[in-house]
């Protein structure tokens, strides 16, 4: 199952709850993105189906390490992104939204020269 763009936010966005919370659940995720319970109970469901989340014994939503990696790849592409962008001069609030909506669509080939010259940059700076 390919996930769409949508099932890759829900991923990271319950990640980076755990990071912040120690823990997700699904009123959480709702809050953080702005949806309504049943759309994330909904969404949860596909998860669940795709292998990507599993719920606890006091519901709270836990990665499997199919979709820890999806959305550890995710959060690492959006992360890096967001760092680019500022580093250009864009403010953070927009380099953040940005940075939501490219982390999707960029190939890997774009990001990975994106990196090699970001670190280039980096080193020589260093030097």
């Amino acid at each position: 199952m390919k996930l769409q763009e949508s099932g890759e936010n829900y991923l990271e966005t319950i990640l980076i709850l755990e990071k912040r919370n120690g823990i997700a659940r699904s009123v959480d995720v709702a809050t953080e993105l702005g949806f309504s319970k049943p759309s994330v109970s909904r969404a949860v469901s596909i998860l669940k189906e795709g292998g990507y989340v599993t719920i606890g014994n006091i519901g709270q939503l836990l990665l499997t390490d199919k979709g820890r990696q999806v959305a550890q790849n995710i959060y690492d592409r959006h992360c890096f992104i967001k760092e680019c962008l500022m580093f250009l001069g864009v403010s953070p609030e927009t380099a953040e939204a940005d940075a939501c909506r490219l982390e999707h669509v960029l190939s890997e080939e774009t990001l990975s020269c994106m990196k090699a010259h970001y670190e280039s940059h980096m080193a020589e700076q260093k030097s």
